[in-house]
């Protein structure tokens, strides 16, 4: 039997890892775009932005486990009456395909060709940048999401004059509300970067960014981080199911529409029996924690267990401006806020419940928090109210 994985980012190395670790003893062939050696993400926007790490492989003896990797091979197509997948080198017969493609960023239109617009989502992305932030250029970056607070974090580290232009009227404005993002916003003049909210950019040029209002930024580099979205185009064609979103739409147990394909990681959502709704997460633990129930499926096919369904409660984190940010959960606009210390501090939570159950939280400064917290809501546990918003007591104790 031979499964071939399609994406070498950290879905598809952790579900050839797992593979092994479940006793999958057929052939495995590990497909990358790339010409690297697969790696890691996270530190393209730290230690490889700031020269502190040349790369960030990943740790792996893909020999010893006996999988296959090849380098340069991007996905075209999928037939999967034939079972093939087609690549620029050829087609790849397979018995159990898994699209792991992850996601890609978003372009501003009209910004493929002008000279010093950047991305950040590879590392030669990462490695084109990093001569910029060693020459302390002037830097503008286009959106106030976690990638620009990132960005703006390692620029500013590096003694560079950063502004950051961002459309809506706060940062991170798709991920927290109006009343925490209003206390995060100050980080940046803190750090001293220029941040411009409720600012649309019109055009980008060689060296400048034109805005709507008709302020001109000047910039030795542009970078622009407006979000990113599943790397899926390659399967237009193919029958398999796609959400609104572009995402492939799988079952609980990472299943495809097509037999004997699967998908993870960022290119992928699933339904979630915990929040009710279908959820796409772009973050690192998702890709790390997807895989091993792909690999129980595959392994234990026809078998269906408990660890083959994924239902898990979504974890990112985030290093801005000296502060260490987690989030654990998914929450909704119509769920209850309670806040955990002063959001004025270095350090304070806010928890978000849904008829008493903690269902999400995010903490700045207060790893412990995270760590109950995420127990909790995994637990389904029902909190006292009260208890939850005295920062003096443990998540754990503020149990009803």
């Amino acid at each position: 039997m031979n499964v071939v994985i399609v994406g070498a980012g950290m879905a598809g190395v952790q579900t050839a890892v797992a593979l092994r670790e479940q006793g999958w003893a057929g052939r495995i062939r590990l497909l990358g775009a790339e010409p690297h050696q697969p790696y890691d993400r996270p530190p393209l926007s730290k230690a490889v932005l700031l020269g502190k790490a040349e790369g960030s492989a990943f740790e792996v003896d893909f020999a010893s486990l006996g999988v296959e990797v090849e380098l340069g091979v991007e996905a075209t197509g999928l037939r999967a009456a034939d079972h093939q997948l087609d690549t620029a080198r050829g087609p790849v017969d397979y018995d159990v395909l898994v699209v792991a493609t992850g996601a890609e960023p978003v372009r501003l239109p009209g910004s493929e060709d002008v000279p010093g617009v950047h991305l950040l989502r590879t590392l030669d992305d990462a490695q084109r940048l990093r001569p910029l932030l060693v020459e302390q250029r002037g830097i503008v970056a286009v959106g106030a999401g976690w990638i620009g607070a990132e960005l703006a974090t390692a620029a500013r580290e590096a003694g560079c004059e950063v502004t950051v232009v961002e459309a809506a009227d706060r940062p991170l404005a798709g991920a927290v509300p109006a009343e925490v993002a209003a206390h995060m916003t100050g980080w940046y003049a803190d750090a001293g970067a220029r941040l411009l909210t409720g600012a649309r950019v019109a055009a980008l040029e060689e060296g400048a960014v034109v805005l709507e209002d008709g302020t001109r930024l000047s910039a030795d580099a542009i970078v622009v981080g407006v979000g990113a979205r599943p790397a899926t185009g390659w399967l237009a064609g193919s029958g398999i199911e796609l959400a609104p979103d572009r995402s492939v739409a799988t079952d609980d147990r990472l299943r495809t529409s097509l037999p004997d394909v699967y998908a993870v990681g960022d290119c992928a959502s699933f339904p979630s029996a915990r929040y009710g709704e279908r959820l796409l997460v772009h973050h690192w633990d998702n890709a790390l924690q997807g895989p091993k129930a792909v690999a129980a499926n595959i392994v234990g096919a026809g078998t269906e267990t408990d660890e083959g369904v994924y239902d898990p409660v979504p974890y990112f984190w985030s290093e801005q401006f000296g502060r260490f940010v987690q989030y654990a959960g998914h929450h909704a606009d119509d769920d209850e806020l309670v806040w955990r210390g002063d959001p004025a501090g270095a350090a304070w939570t806010v928890c978000w419940l849904r008829g008493g159950v903690l269902v999400a939280l995010l903490a700045v400064g207060r790893p412990r928090d995270l760590a109950q917290g995420r127990k909790l809501i995994e637990r389904g546990a029902v909190l006292d109210r009260g208890r939850v918003g005295d920062a003096g007591v443990p998540l754990k104790a503020a149990v009803v």
